[in-house]
């Protein structure tokens, strides 16, 4: 990142054609960068398994012969809206956490907050605004919803400070960035059962490969100033665990199919997942920085292909 750059008000690992630059007043670029707004694939990984999880219970409303297509439609869309909502809400709570860490780090201190272009007081009005908008997606559900997505705050304000005490931050990643998969299910039938945990356990196991990944970035910048991460635990064992975590993603995910009694269809979209999984490992140099950030950003289209296996399931249940 070049002090041109800076100047330029973009940060160094977002695109500089993003939407953002193109639409938005220049004075409302730090605050689309503190949500992450110009880079999507933060929501879209929250969102997979809210929609999964929705898809699935669809699925099973579908064989009791009780599914609303235009209840799951507008559950999507405010899975959708809580997804952007509160994933940017997530980040700005997290940098103001690490602002004195990302300021150390070359990938991230050209974030608003270590940059100076935003201050501490105004990250967090926009955090209260954006949790505000989450709000008031989520009492657009049943109560029991409501009630379990709430009780998700207290994973997502742990997260930050895992790095600091464990070498698996991604595990508590994973159990925020995957409460969706609980969402879903809980939204449409106000109640949980055994499918939408083992959708929710599967969903985790997802989020660490892919996060792991995605820390490879920064392992050695992690490693001068003390931040712990899986990337760093596996080292060069690191395609050992994506096997692992990957496997266990499938196997989670065909139990919670087999449990909501999904369409075959379904089932084909994990196998297509599972190919993708193996591309991932096969094609992965932990070394190449920019290489991980591509294979990690795949998992984008890994959700939707699990998502549209499950959604061309629906006349089969």
């Amino acid at each position: 990142m070049t002090k041109a750059d800076d100047l330029n008000g973009r940060v160094y690992d977002a695109p500089s054609n993003n939407w953002v630059y193109r639409v938005l007043p220049r004075s409302a670029w730090p605050y689309a960068q503190l949500a992450r707004w110009d880079r999507p694939i933060g929501w879209q990984l929250l969102m997979w398994p809210c929609f999964w999880s929705s898809a699935l219970a669809a699925n099973r409303a579908a064989e009791l012969g009780s599914l609303s297509v235009g209840l799951l439609v507008f559950h999507l869309f405010l899975f959708f809206a809580g997804s952007v909502a509160m994933r940017g809400a997530g980040c700005t709570y997290n940098d103001l956490v690490d602002q004195k860490i990302d300021n150390e780090v070359a990938r991230t201190r050209s974030r608003p907050l270590p940059s100076g272009r935003v201050t501490r007081f105004e990250a967090k009005t926009f955090l209260a605004v954006q949790a505000l908008v989450g709000l008031l997606v989520l009492i657009q559900f049943n109560s029991f919803a409501i009630v379990l997505g709430i009780m998700s705050l207290a994973v997502v304000a742990v997260y930050p400070f895992a790095k600091r005490f464990t070498d698996w931050p991604q595990f508590f990643l994973g159990l925020a960035f995957s409460w969706g998969g609980l969402m879903g299910w809980a939204g449409m039938f106000g109640s949980l059962s055994w499918a939408p945990v083992w959708l929710y356990l599967g969903a985790i196991a997802w989020t660490i490969g892919y996060d792991t990944i995605y820390a490879h970035q920064d392992k050695e910048d992690d490693a001068l100033v003390g931040v712990r991460s899986t990337a760093r635990l596996f080292g060069e064992n690191t395609k050992r665990w994506l096997i692992g975590l990957y496997g266990l993603t499938l196997l989670l995910l065909l139990l919670a199919y087999a449990l909501a009694g999904v369409g075959v269809v379904a089932y084909l979209g994990l196998i297509l997942a599972a190919l993708m999984f193996a591309w991932q490992i096969v094609m992965l140099d932990i070394d190449d920085a920019d290489q991980c950030l591509s294979l990690f950003k795949s998992n984008n289209r890994v959700g939707a292909v699990i998502f549209a296996g499950l959604v061309l399931a629906l006349p089969f249940a």
